[in-house]
């Protein structure tokens, strides 16, 4: 079949986020100026540069509360900072739980029992059992046509990488299982992993 998606695709859901899989999921952690602490789910996130590092996440939606955005966008305009803390398999229902729209008084660590830490370059709680987690500093918020569709880069300032996922001085993913976004209510899991060599290599 073939739609153009100004016309509708004519089919029960929407096929796009189920063509664009898997997605790495951020789980994006904020303090807001008003010193409460905000943790969300994101699966339009990927790094995008090496030198400086820097990464970026996408929000599509909005709450009542927060004048056209959603939380995470809304502390990041006004700190300046936030968090990626990457989501391994064990932490799936955590991370769902984190994925409802509460309201801005609350704090999604303690709705869903996760344990918080502090960053070190950064004035911003992270996920203190996670795999790895980016302190990052934003760089732009672009608004993309659409409502309410803002894209935050930002660029890392510190890097943690828990221990135990450290294999003769790699970062092996299969010690962690990263969980993965696919479409409608889906989600799959990475557990096996092999090499391809350039062709210039």
């Amino acid at each position: 079949m073939f739609y153009e998606p100004k016309n509708g695709h004519g089919l029960p859901h929407n096929p796009f986020n189920a063509v664009v899989t898997p997605r790495p999921i951020g789980w994006i952690s904020t303090r807001g100026a008003d010193g409460r602490d905000n943790l969300a789910p994101y699966s339009f996130f990927n790094a995008v540069a090496y030198v400086p590092p820097q990464v970026m996440f996408a929000s599509t939606s909005t709450k009542p509360d927060r004048e056209g955005t959603k939380d995470s966008v809304a502390n990041i305009r006004d700190t300046d900072v936030f968090a990626v803390n990457i989501v391994e398999y064990a932490a799936r229902d955590v991370m769902n739980q984190t994925s409802g729209a509460w309201g801005r008084e609350k704090d999604e660590f303690a709705l869903a029992g996760i344990t918080k830490a502090e960053c070190e370059t950064i004035n911003c709680p992270r996920v203190a059992d996670a795999p790895a987690t980016l302190e990052c500093k934003l760089t732009q918020i672009l608004q993309l046509p659409g409502e309410a569709n803002f894209t935050v880069f930002g660029e890392v300032t510190g890097v943690h990488l828990r221990d135990n996922c450290l294999v003769d001085g790699k970062f092996d993913v299969t010690r962690f299982e990263p969980l993965t976004r696919l479409g409608y209510r889906d989600y799959s899991v990475v557990r096996e992993v092999f090499s391809l060599q350039r062709p210039d290599d």
